[in-house]
């Protein structure tokens, strides 16, 4: 692949990190870049969360360690949103390139016009205290998981929905429910994916190195602003990577 090409995908990478950290949905970015960029789509997927990993690693461990998630209070849905990944991963391998090439685009902007509908956040009992019940955390980790593991875009933001609607959390709680579960599915399905063989290391490396950065710089400023900074990214980057998906599919 050209240097400058890597270059662009590099800076993708850091747009997506940053995002992603903040609100979610950095995927909706990185996947259809690496496809534009002629990337095989089992390739671009699995590249996608090596890359992917740098930056969910170290947005989670920023939230944990400012005390915006407690991860023993979450072990049936970290359990479950690992299997799901495994099974995730390997569904995509029962799909030809030609049908994912097609399939990846239409179920990315499915996510984003799904994750465009008005939340509804309910009350926090109590952030330190509060433990959904496991059989909810079950559900929604192992289809999320599975999600993240098959296609992933948008993992982060669903996270991010589901933990204000069922889980009755606040924005900033939210997100690092949501950093450390897209935490947990991206290493277990960037390890099916290594087992796999599909992982360009180069391209994913140079990407992740970015992205680290980016969600570096995202988690912090998340956990600065709040909501005030969280609510306009999300919608305005599932909302953009929607018109830009509906263009490619309809005006190309």
């Amino acid at each position: 692949m050209p240097l400058d090409t890597v270059l662009l995908l590099a800076g993708v990478a850091f747009g997506a990190g940053f995002i992603d950290a903040i609100a979610g949905g950095g995927g909706l970015l990185t996947v259809p870049a690496l496809l534009a960029a002629g990337v095989p789509p089992h390739i671009a997927l699995g590249t996608n969360k090596l890359s992917s990993t740098f930056g969910s690693s170290i947005a989670a461990y920023t939230f944990v360690r400012k005390g915006l998630f407690t991860p023993r209070r979450w072990r049936p849905g970290a359990v479950a949103t690992l299997v799901g990944a495994v099974l995730g991963t390997l569904l995509t391998h029962a799909f030809s390139p030609g049908a994912l090439k097609t399939l990846v685009p239409l179920v990315v902007l499915a996510a984003a016009l799904y994750l465009v509908w008005p939340w509804r956040s309910r009350p926090l009992p109590a952030a330190a205290d509060y433990r959904p019940p496991a059989a909810l955390q079950g559900r929604w980790g192992l289809a999320i998981g599975t999600y993240d593991g098959f296609i992933g875009p948008g993992t982060g933001a669903f996270w991010t929905a589901v933990a204000l609607s069922s889980f009755r959390q606040d924005i900033l709680h939210a997100a690092g429910t949501a950093r450390f579960m897209n935490f947990v599915s991206n290493i277990t399905s960037l390890v099916a994916f290594a087992l796999l063989g599909a992982i360009d290391y180069r391209l994913g490396l140079a990407m992740g190195s970015s992205l680290m950065v980016g969600a570096w710089l995202g988690a912090h400023s998340a956990i600065r602003f709040g909501s005030p900074l969280i609510r306009p990214v999300f919608m305005v980057v599932v909302m953009a990577m929607a018109a830009r998906l509906l263009w490619q599919q309809f005006a190309g």
